[in-house]
């Protein structure tokens, strides 16, 4: 009897024991410069949801881990943020995942421009095409970014994230969009004359691909890749340190064509009831976080592509160096054929925006096109001419 009374006992333990290690959360290993694990480990009062289309490998998704790992850090692991990774909470559904954040069934997004504009409209202004400046300097085009972000069109931006119920904390980067084919190198808008162009799911893409001679196809990116593999697509259009390169596209295409016809900012957004569930401090971290995961994000579209600064942050404030520091040499090396546009050549393009413009500036809305104008005039003293 007595021994059974102390199996009875030790039973009991195990199963306390059990359920207390259930309620801690398992903290994943930080992949990116500057997070380190807590010294104590306190159980959260809730555990919260973070959505990003991509997986755990990309900046991206590395930035969104290197976000939700200073949080639980800087409080002691108090507030303890999951990252569910390509989609999971939105089925695959990339254009849903803002829906959700404003509902409240994602309590945190690190979340693409692109995907959130056909809810948003306003947001298309990124998109509109070959509407940032290059500038007479490498790097002015992303200077010319940033003033939009950090300006009236930006706060505005922000504000209507706000009016849907989300929470936009920081400004990340997906990259500014190059195209890709295996067929011709392209220089002027004749050379997309019938190209079978696979191109994200909002409409200014399609709008942009016709008025350019393309056929835009939409599809997703697994299907893509078996397109462009059977070379039933003939090509498309990503970010390079994002996309191009950690996809090795060069297998696929020979040419590249830098045209920066479109960036895709990402945003680290909070649902607004959760942000005004945490105390003043808590809100202060998460916030400071967010900054702190979005420019190593940023920096690392960015690196090698714009004059150098977003090297140096990355070495200098995050003791980091990537793997690839010339994107464009590491493409040159795999075998694919560089094209730069010049000024004159780019404005071909853009000539052929006119009725992209005239459909989506309405859409947009044309004091925050002229906001964001105004922005870039101020901040660079560089003019933008709309086709």
């Amino acid at each position: 009897m007595k021994l059974l009374h102390l199996a009875v006992i030790a039973l009991v333990v195990i199963v306390v024991v059990a359920a207390v290690a259930l309620l801690i959360p398992q903290l994943t290993s930080p992949t990116t410069p500057g997070t380190s694990t807590p010294t104590t480990s306190p159980t959260p009062t809730r555990e919260y949801k973070l959505s990003v289309v991509v997986g755990p490998q990309s900046p991206w998704g590395q930035a969104a881990q290197m976000w939700a790992d200073e949080v639980y850090n800087k409080t002691g692991g108090r507030v303890y943020i999951r990252v569910y990774y390509s989609g999971q909470l939105f089925a695959g559904q990339q254009t849903n995942e803002f829906q959700l954040l404003s509902q409240g069934v994602a309590d945190f997004a690190v979340g693409s421009v692109i995907n959130w504009a056909p809810v948003v409209k306003e947001l298309n202004l990124f998109i509109l095409p070959f509407f940032f400046p290059e500038g007479a300097n490498k790097g002015d085009i992303y200077k010319a970014v940033d003033a939009i972000e950090e300006g009236e069109a930006g706060k505005q931006i922000l504000q209507i994230l706000e009016s849907y119920g989300v929470i936009g904390l920081a400004w990340g980067e997906n990259g500014f969009r190059q195209i890709t084919n295996w067929k011709v190198p392209i220089t002027k808008p004749e050379d997309l004359a019938g190209l079978k162009i696979r191109v994200v799911g909002s409409p200014i893409f399609i709008d942009t691909f016709k008025a350019l001679g393309a056929d835009p196809t939409q599809m997703n990116w697994a299907d893509a890749l078996t397109a462009f593999q059977q070379k039933v697509v003939d090509g498309q259009e990503n970010p390079i340190n994002t996309v191009i390169i950690p996809y090795k596209l060069w297998e696929y295409h020979k040419y590249i064509t830098i045209w920066d016809y479109a960036i895709d900012p990402l945003i680290f957004a909070v649902n607004k009831n959760t942000w005004n569930s945490f105390d003043e401090n808590t809100r202060q971290i998460i916030l400071e976080a967010a900054k702190k995961a979005a420019r190593w994000q940023k920096a690392m579209a960015r690196v090698g592509l714009d004059d150098g600064t977003s090297l140096r942050i990355l070495q200098e404030e995050f003791k980091y160096t990537p793997q690839i520091t010339d994107p464009i040499k590491h493409l040159q090396n795999q075998g694919m054929e560089v094209v730069f546009l010049n000024e004159t050549q780019r404005n071909l393009f853009k000539q052929k925006m006119h009725d992209v413009y005239s459909k989506w500036v309405p859409t947009i809305g044309e004091s925050l096109v002229q906001k964001a104008i105004n922005d870039v005039k101020n901040k660079l003293g560089i003019t933008i001419q709309l086709p």
